[in-house]
C-alpha cells in the first residue's frame, strides 16, 4: 500500500470520503509488547500525546522502547472521514494522517524527551513526505492534549529548527495542533485506531519495513522549567474501537 495514491493536497471536507458510523473492524485490547491496555483506561495521572511521523509501524516502536510510556497505539487522526480504513486513508480522501497514540507517565518522563525522539528519527522538513512514502497521510505533526505538551512542542521545534539551519536543512514543516477544538483552531481528534495487524507491527513483523531512524541530529531538551509547566490536561479518552 506504500505510496497508494500520493496526494500531497490535503483533501476538502467536501471531498473526503463518507466514511461510517461505527469502526469496520475489531481492535485488541492489550499492548502486544507492553501488556497494557491498548485503548484505556489508563492509569492514574497518565498524560496523552500524539504524533505523527510518516509511516506508524516504526514511529510506533519508538515510542514504545521510551522510559515512562505506559501504552502505544497506531491509527488515524487529523482528517475528515469518520471511522476510517488504512485503504481509504491510503487514498489521501480521508484527510488523516497515520499517528501514533503516546500514553505517557509524567512522573517517569516529560513531553521534551519524547519530542526529542520525534525530531531526532524522521526528517520534518519534508512536507507530506517521508523518504518513498509520499501522500497527506504521511506528514509530520505533532497534536497536544496539555498546555505543558504545547510548550514543549513549540519549544522544541524552535530549537531544533536551528540545528537543521546550523548543518544546511530547510524548514521544519511539522504541523502543531491541539487534539482538541482550542481558540476556534479545529483539532486533530478524534484518534482511529488502526487495524489490528498495524498494532506493534514491527513486534509482530521483526523483519518489516521500517522508514525510521536517527536523522544525525540532537534535538536540545531542558527548555521549559519545571514550576512553568501548566497542568491542565482536555480529555483525551480515546473513543470506542467496538
Amino acid at each position: 500500500m506504500f505510496g497508494l495514491g500520493r496526494r500531497t493536497q490535503m483533501v476538502t471536507p467536501h471531498e473526503a470520503l463518507p466514511g461510517r458510523p461505527a469502526p469496520a473492524f475489531a481492535v485488541p485490547r492489550t499492548h502486544e509488547v507492553l501488556g497494557t491496555p491498548l485503548q484505556g483506561p489508563w492509569p492514574a495521572g497518565a498524560e496523552v500525546l500524539y504524533v505523527a511521523m510518516g509511516c506508524f509501524w516504526g514511529a510506533e516502536r519508538i515510542f514504545w522502547r521510551l522510559p515512562g510510556v505506559v501504552s502505544t497505539a497506531a491509527g488515524y487522526l487529523g482528517g475528515y472521514t469518520p471511522n476510517p480504513t488504512y485503504e481509504e486513508v491510503c487514498t489521501g480522501l480521508t484527510g488523516h494522517t497515520e499517528g501514533v497514540q503516546v500514553v505517557y507517565d509524567p512522573a517517569r518522563t516529560s513531553p521534551e524527551l519524547l519530542l526529542k525522539a520525534f525530531w531526532e528519527n524522521h526528517d520534518s522538513t519534508t512536507p507530506n513526505r517521508q523518504g518513498n512514502d509520499i501522500g497527506t497521510q504521511y506528514r509530520s505533526g505533532i497534536y497536544w492534549t496539555t498546555a505543558g505538551q504545547e510548550q514543549a512542542a513549540r519549544a522544541t521545534r524552535d530549537a531544533f529548527q536551528e540545528v537543521l539551519t546550523e548543518h544546511g536543512h530547510g524548514t521544519i514543516s511539522t504541523e502543531v495542533r491541539p487534539f482538541a477544538d482550542a481558540d476556534g483552531e479545529r483539532g486533530a481528534g478524534p484518534f482511529y485506531y488502526a487495524e489490528d495487524y498495524h498494532q506493534q507491527y514491527l513486534h509482530k513483523n521483526p523483519n518489516g519495513y521500517c522508514n525510521h531512524g536517527p536523522n544525525g541530529m540532537t534535538c536540545p531538551v531542558g527548555l521549559i522549567p519545571a514550576q512553568h509547566v501548566a497542568p491542565a490536561q482536555v480529555d483525551v479518552a480515546p473513543p470506542a474501537a467496538g
